[in-house]
């Protein structure tokens, strides 16, 4: 199975660019299912297909051609199959706290909730063999990560927290009863966060597997764009997600002879050149701006030409790894490429076996090898784009 996430800054055309590899991939005979991640789905109007279809669908993959399939969540299907109980409980808590029931269903719908969602349907369909290729069309730079930081936070969660919680809640319902109205959730909620866990079990492993993930940063010739493009590749890495493509949309033609395009012309050039020097030796693919919109079928089948010639879309374009471990003289050392960064946005510390690393406003958790989880000191230098961990007595 092969999956490719298209992520970048919104509106630079990560929906047309993930549709266009579709009909490549399903041109070659892969059974190819396309999600959107975003929650202002788009996948239905760039393919210009009739919303009944995909109402009919009821948020399960709508065939759009032949070996190529759409898919866009219907949050209220996704909560009566995976949440039934957990959203059962957060209803009836909102609805204690004095909201009106109706009131307290809808906000009990949580951030994240479908998120998850689409996270079990990428392991079933990886679980069961449906689809050859699922592409990923990704939500705007920032709710992308919270996205592929998930696995990490609820693994960490169940490993650490979940069991205690629950022991303790069930202790602490019987007394609580006697003293106030809120209720304590039940068994058949943890037992539901349970289920959940063990269906999204391996997910995160298969996202950062190379020879079956990789990522594809969509992005502009343009200042801003490529700044946040830059931040995006150093997070996905952060997670130890592989970067195999930067895709470089709406580049404006050399035939375009007009000198009120001039300057254009001018400053996306030089962003280009920028772009290859950030992102080297990660291959930039640029595609020119179209006349008009790219919808239907035949203008995403134009573009996925223009983007990727006669190269097989499914392809890895690089292979690199994001961070590893490494013993140098007798010593340990973790290597983790982080481009762009800053050492004083890297804050980091270690507790029992895990490694806590911090940049900005997003942190991963890193489990450490055993040998090296029990040396106690930490020192880090910036190299380059590499962020060098040394663990010593």
């Amino acid at each position: 199975m092969r999956i490719i996430f298209f992520a970048g800054k919104g509106g630079v055309g990560k929906t047309s660019t993930a549709a266009a590899t579709g009909i490549k991939a399903a041109e070659r005979g892969n059974r190819t299912v396309i999600m959107s991640l975003d929650v202002a789905h788009s996948l239905s109007d760039i393919f210009d297909t009739e919303k009944a279809l995909i109402n009919q669908s009821k948020g399960q993959p709508a065939q759009v051609g032949e070996n190529l399939w759409i898919q866009e969540l219907d949050i209220q299907e996704e909560i009566e199959k995976n949440w039934g109980d957990i959203h059962k409980y957060l209803s009836t808590l909102l609805n204690t706290s004095g909201l009106d029931e109706i009131l307290a269903e809808e906000l009990a719908v949580l951030p994240g909730m479908e998120e998850v969602s689409l996270l079990l349907h990428i392991n079933r369909y990886a679980r069961n063999n449906r689809f050859d290729v699922v592409l990923l069309d990704c939500a705007p730079t920032g709710e992308s990560l919270r996205f592929i930081s998930i696995p990490t936070t609820l693994e960490w969660y169940i490993n650490k927290l979940f069991k205690i919680e629950k022991t303790i809640v069930k202790y602490a319902r019987p007394v609580a009863k006697r003293f106030y109205d809120v209720p304590l959730p039940g068994d058949a909620y943890f037992d539901a966060i349970e289920r959940l866990f063990e269906k999204l079990r391996g997910v995160d492993a298969l996202l950062t597997d190379p020879e079956k993930t990789t990522v594809r940063l969509v992005t502009n010739p343009e200042k801003i764009v490529l700044k946040e493009t830059q931040r995006a590749f150093m997070y996905f890495s952060l997670y130890k997600m592989h970067i195999d493509a930067i895709i470089m949309n709406r580049m404006l033609p050399d035939a375009l002879t007009e000198p009120y395009f001039q300057n254009w012309q001018k400053s996306q050039k030089r962003y280009v050149k920028e772009a290859e020097a950030y992102f080297q030796p990660v291959p930039l693919l640029p595609v020119n701006l179209f006349k008009g919109e790219i919808l239907g079928f035949d203008n995403l089948k134009t573009l996925g030409d223009r983007i990727y010639g006669k190269r097989n879309p499914l392809d890895r374009f690089f292979d690199g790894t994001p961070y590893e471990f490494e013993k140098i003289d007798g010593k340990y050392q973790l290597r983790m490429k982080l481009p762009f960064i800053d050492k004083r946005d890297v804050a980091m510390h270690k507790i029992a076996d895990e490694l806590i690393v911090r940049i900005g406003g997003f942190k991963r958790s890193v489990l450490l090898p055993r040998q090296v989880a029990a040396l106690d000191s930490l020192k880090a230098t910036l190299k380059g784009q590499y962020l060098l961990i040394d663990f010593d007595e």
